[in-house]
């Protein structure tokens, strides 16, 4: 197992309890509450302004640092929306991307340039998707090259308060709020409380106890056909897969680069897989072979980690490697929320923009100047 893999296990362990490693950190994390706070006040006093970009937004985010399966959701969010009517676009941040101008995604790109879930959401979900630090940016990139969009998901986002929200999702996963502590002393990005005030809570897998103020929902994932990564059109059901190990003894590996590796090798394992496992960084870059000494007859990795290899030529060439995909369903009590939500804040845009029309005529009506 890589190193930075090793330390992302042994923070997680340290981040589920309040023992002494965590209580050493906490005077840090005070400084870090006391920043959030003050942050929030900001907004709240009006120091601070949040951006309305003429469209109605959907953040989801989290508060457990890293992966919680926010993409997986955005995707089948932006789905249903577009089963609906809607022409939704995607905004992320692009984590690892080279560029730091907004950049819209191209779905043939690479992950270097993009980032691997943007990457991986504009070939999902078949959509619109821009990049940045900056959200606000992003979203007014997206709107301008895309005048058609009508509401936009953000892939994370829930602490970037510049951009202002109709609809707030925080996605919990099975490891709960950990310790309930703030960075660094716990996992927590925002305290617990953050959880009253956001429009929906979405439990991914089965949930440690977590205090719940705001409607909660459940998202299932599952695992769909295998595709081999050299030649997406070679398939295998996940059961064939199984029988064909048990016949035929192949030999797997199992490599996932995703906040939650143990997560997938769990999921493989209930479909009677047998095989060696390779947990990497979430965000691997795969510049390197990370398979390169290891025996094995077949690698299963997850579209996330896919969509890097195709930027290294022996990764796509090497035809033992599969992508096992993702599937992702969620109540549609959720879309109906989300829904009527953002049904309601595209007709205050509209009015919004309406007024602002109508004063700008009568501004040149009367000669006024108008900038």
């Amino acid at each position: 197992m890589p190193i930075r893999a090793r330390l992302q296990q042994a923070l997680i362990r340290l981040w589920q309890k309040r023992g002494l490693g965590a209580r050493l950190l906490y005077p840090l994390t005070l400084l870090h509450r006391a920043w959030r706070a003050f942050d929030t006040w900001r907004y709240r006093a009006g120091l601070a302004r949040a951006h309305r970009v003429g469209v109605p937004v959907v953040v989801v985010g989290n508060l457990y640092v890293g992966g919680t399966g926010k993409t997986p959701l955005v995707i089948e969010i932006v789905r249903e929306l577009k089963l609906r009517g809607w022409h939704p676009g995607i905004v992320a941040r692009g984590y690892g991307a080279a560029a730091r101008e907004a950049r819209e995604v191209d779905p043939r790109g690479s992950a270097r340039d993009f980032g691997d879930e943007p990457l991986l959401m504009a070939n999902a979900a078949g959509v619109p998707v821009a990049v940045s630090r900056d959200r606000v940016a992003a979203a007014r990139l997206l709107r301008n090259l895309h005048p058609r969009v009508d509401v936009i998901v953000t892939d994370d986002g829930l602490q970037h308060r510049r951009l202002a929200r109709d609809v707030e999702i925080a996605v919990i996963h099975y490891r709960g709020l950990g310790n309930g502590w703030l960075l660094p002393a716990g996992p927590l990005r925002d305290p617990p409380e953050r959880l009253q005030d956001v429009s929906a809570v979405v439990f991914h897998g089965d949930i440690l106890p977590v205090r719940i103020y705001s409607p909660h929902f459940f998202m299932r994932t599952q695992l769909g056909t295998v595709y081999a990564l050299k030649d997406p059109s070679r398939r295998i059901d996940l059961a064939e897969l199984a029988a064909e190990q048990r016949n035929k003894g192949v030999r797997l590996l199992a490599a996932a680069g995703i906040g939650m590796p143990d997560r997938f090798f769990a999921m493989l394992r209930a479909h009677g897989l047998q095989f060696d496992e390779l947990p990497l960084p979430d965000h691997y870059d795969y510049a390197a072979n990370p398979f390169a000494n290891r025996r094995f007859d077949c690698a299963l990795i997850t579209e996330k980690d896919a969509v890097k290899c195709r930027g290294n030529p022996a990764l796509e060439a090497d035809g033992r490697i599969c992508v096992v995909p993702l599937r992702t369903t969620v109540h549609t009590a959720l879309i109906d929320l989300i829904e009527q939500r953002i049904r309601a804040a595209a007709h205050t845009d509209e009015a919004h923009a309406m007024h602002a029309e109508q004063f700008s005529k009568a501004k040149v009506a009367d000669g006024s100047p108008t900038a």
